[in-house]
């Protein structure tokens, strides 16, 4: 299982994508609700989000990068953060992440190929 295919299949399941024109997992948008979601299953994966981006009525309203926070990208707690600030900020905002899922993550998704007996 390659890694679009885990976010696709796995972390975007149920999501709609606002997006119609993304081909990476990193165009795609969420509404609020969806991307609360997102963030979920994000965390109880263990993902990594370097940075969170939001528009409102098709216009960038603001980024947030874990940097910013002093954490890893890994750590929850910079990107839950992020998204209640933005919530807050404004209503209705569209929003988009950069994600990096771990191998080791990958591979427990990943079946072996199975080999034909002779």
């Amino acid at each position: 299982m390659t890694e679009q295919e885990f976010l696709v299949d796995i972390i975007f399941k149920d999501l709609t994508n606002l997006n119609k024109k993304a081909e990476k997992p990193a165009d795609y948008k969420f509404s609020e609700e969806d991307f609360s979601q997102l963030i979920e299953r994000a965390a109880h994966y263990g993902l990594s989000l370097y940075s969170v981006n939001t528009w409102a009525k098709n216009t960038s309203f603001g980024a947030s990068m874990h940097q910013d926070h002093n954490k890893k990208a890994s750590d929850k707690r910079w990107y839950l953060k992020a998204y209640n600030t933005f919530k807050h900020r404004q209503e209705g905002l569209k929003y988009a992440a950069t994600y990096k899922v771990p191998s080791k993550l990958l591979s427990r998704f990943t079946t072996p190929s199975s080999k034909e007996e002779e």
